[in-house]
């Protein structure tokens, strides 16, 4: 007798155990569920250890001769071939499929066979979990591990269905790989197979590689049966099923497993926005707190939505629906469509559409005396704004009642300047004077050349603020490199739209200082670590706070959002609220195989750098974001590559100014482009090209 086959049992798979995966494991439990439901599967048994069997009934049968026994029905007389299998009740699971870990034997003859590919299988899992079986014995089945035992089919052709697609995440196709003969030559990698794209009706929707029509591995009948067979499957189920089938050489369809399609790819719900970093990432390129959010997210969303409505881009319906900045893990967002930072999806349907047309022209009289009205305008909102800062009085000298009114003042003025420096940037061009950025760098290189403190600097000179984005936690601090020559011309000599995003960032610093002021005092008052706390509360729970209302329950509980990667340069947000990137490759009128949107500055040709490690000698400057603290980087560099951002960016605009060759909106640029690549960078057209080999004297000769 076989070492260890007495404590082995035999459960049929039309048995009602075998549906049991604590029991049988999930492989043959599963096969079993789509048995009882009538799906094509071959009969079989599977072996468990006789202790758990005797657990759900004692009529189970266990020993060598029961094993015996069931080998000879399913043999028969003829001694057809078996497949053993791992059936563990930790594999094909939900969560996890455990694909490959455990042995399967196939093409198993006679009874000395078949116990050593049992024992085969067993040791697999062992060697997971503990000593192998001794030498020519059967050992005990492992925690959770059963053996499933079926005949071995010949098979014309087999394969692996996914009843959704798992790498489009579309529950609206799925995806079959077919090879001639069985699956495992596709689960072994040892055939690459052709992969068919079916829709839920059974429509091909693509082959690859391409199949001439009469050479098709799968013709229209067995189509029909597979597609059939997955919808069957994802009923008995509840959901769609990653299985294994074959057809026989009578060209009948069986399955051979089945089990949940465990990575799924996420796919955003159908209808939702495209959104991306690029026009507000310059502002706010940091992981934000929900105070910050308030503070300065809502009035920006609030600005942008009043100059949509102003310049007629927008029906007022879609725009009191959408909030046109939102955040996504503490990051900033906008709805790319609605900032027109990407064209429209339908744009022959925009075109035949009555409606917007008519928008534009109702809103074009309004705009077009506002074009000629928003630098006046401008310059007395400037005025307004400079005139009540400087008239605040310091914030340790201020009560909470005032400190509540300047907040509130600050929410509402920035909503009125964020308004008017859209519209400045749509109706007054794109402008390549004077940047704040480039005066601040000025003002820097002086200062620093004088001997001058950089705390005395910045109290000085309020313009250095334009190279830090806000914080209410982070003490602003200048950039230790400025690398930049120039002389200061002054915050007077600066273009309209320059002068109102400065006074957004003088706003934003002085309600940052009054919100740290209220964090000084809670802590005088014994309660540590207030600045942290107060960050993570919303506008309307500060507010009611100071009005004497209890701090929210969950406070203490509440952790500060932690510093997440950087947005997609554009995405849609999954039903869990999850970033889905999209590719933008060939949108846009210039958009060549590389490139974006030009940005101006000319031609230039040099090398990728990332803005770390050694810098070369003609360094072409590739990042995700426009953050305007890459201004110190500026000198010298022979182009700008941004996977976001705006033409009308401090960044875009102070490369202009000298000449930098600049391009925003290339997708994926970082990836596509490592350091060290020969790049040529046209901020004209927007294109941005790896230089081919032999094409690299023409690229220098023409720099």
């Amino acid at each position: 007798m076989v070492s260890g086959l007495e404590r082995l049992a035999v459960i049929p798979l039309e048995a009602a155990e075998a549906r049991n995966p604590a029991l049988t494991g999930a492989k043959a439990a599963n096969l079993a569920r789509a048995a009882a439901a009538g799906l094509p599967v071959l009969p079989g048994f599977a072996i468990v250890p006789a202790g758990s069997a005797a657990q759900p009934t004692a009529a189970v049968p266990h020993g060598e001769s029961a094993l015996h026994a069931a080998w000879r029905e399913l043999a028969g007389e003829e001694g057809r071939p078996l497949v053993v299998r791992s059936s563990s009740a930790h594999e094909d699971t939900t969560d996890s499929s455990m694909a490959g870990l455990f042995a399967s034997v196939l093409d198993v003859h006679g009874w000395e066979n078949f116990t050593a590919a049992v024992s085969t299988v067993l040791d697999s899992a062992a060697r997971r979990s503990g000593p192998p079986a001794e030498a020519g014995g059967v050992g005990e089945p492992a925690g959770g591990m059963a053996v499933l035992v079926q005949p071995m089919l010949r098979t014309a052709v087999g394969g692996v269905m996914f009843g959704a697609d798992p790498v489009a995440g579309r529950e609206d196709r799925m995806l079959v790989s077919v090879v001639q003969g069985g699956p495992d030559q596709l689960l072994a990698g040892s055939a690459q197979g052709v992969r068919y794209q079916l829709t839920r009706h059974g429509r091909l929707a693509g082959t690859e590689p391409r199949e001439p029509r009469r050479d098709r591995l799968l013709g229209r009948r067995r189509i029909c049966h597979l597609v059939r067979l997955a919808r069957r499957a994802e009923r008995v189920f509840g959901g769609p099923q990653d299985m294994e089938f074959g057809f026989d050489t009578d060209n009948s369809l069986w399955l051979f497993q089945a089990r949940p399609i465990t990575a799924m790819t996420l796919r955003a719900a159908r209808g939702t926005r495209l959104l991306g970093p690029g026009p507000v990432a310059e502002t706010f390129p940091e992981v934000l707190q929900p105070l910050e959010e308030d503070l300065w997210v809502a009035p920006m969303s609030h600005g942008l939505t009043l100059a949509l409505d102003i310049a007629g881009t927008a029906s007022r319906r879609r725009l009191r629906e959408l909030p046109v900045v939102t955040t996504v893990d503490g990051r900033a967002a906008a709805d790319l469509r609605l900032l027109g930072a990407i064209p429209s999806a339908h744009p022959v349907l925009d075109f035949i559409n009555p409606v917007p047309g008519a928008r534009r022209a109702s809103a074009a009289w309004r705009v077009g005396r506002l074009g000629t009205a928003l630098p006046l305008l401008a310059v007395d909102l400037m005025a307004d704004v400079d005139r009540e800062l400087a008239q605040l009085p310091a914030p340790r000298a201020m009560l909470s009642g005032q400190i509540v009114t300047a907040l509130t003042w600050g929410r509402n003025v920035l909503s009125s300047l964020h308004a008017q420096e859209s519209l400045a940037g749509s109706l007054l061009g794109q402008g390549s004077g004077a940047t704040a950025v480039g005066e601040a760098l000025a003002v820097l290189a002086e200062g620093r050349t004088n001997g001058i403190p950089d705390a005395e600097l910045l109290a000085r000179h309020p313009v250095l603020l334009s190279l830090l984005p806000p914080s209410l936690e982070r003490p602003a601090r200048p950039p230790e490199r400025t690398g930049w020559t120039g002389a200061p011309r002054g915050v007077g000599a600066l273009p309209v739209r320059e002068g109102l995003r400065l006074r957004i960032r003088w706003v934003h610093e002085m309600q940052a200082s009054l919100v740290r002021e209220l964090a000084a005092r809670v802590e005088a008052a014994g309660r540590p670590d207030a600045l942290r706390k107060l960050s993570m509360l919303r506008w309307h729970e500060l507010t009611a706070l100071l009005d004497g209302a209890p701090a929210p329950t969950d406070l203490d509980a509440r952790l500060p959002r932690p510093d997440s990667p950087p947005l997609p340069a554009a995405f849609r947000l999954s039903p869990e609220g999850r970033p889905i990137a999209e590719r933008l490759v060939g949108r846009g009128r210039h958009r060549g195989r590389g490139g974006g949107q030009g940005a101006g500055g000319g031609y230039g040709y040099g090398t990728a750098w990332h803005g770390h490690g050694p810098r070369p000698e003609q360094p072409v400057l590739v990042v995700r974001a426009l953050d305007p603290a890459l201004a110190t980087e500026l000198p010298d560099l022979a182009g700008l590559v941004a996977e976001t951002g705006s033409v009308l960016s401090h960044l875009a605009v102070l490369a202009r100014e000298h000449k930098v060759p600049t391009v925003v909106g290339v997708p994926d640029a970082v990836e596509r482009f490592p350091q060290g690549t020969e790049l040529t960078v046209d901020g004209t057209n927007g294109s941005v090209e790896p230089v081919r080999a032999g094409a690299e004297q023409d690229a220098k000769d023409a720099a």
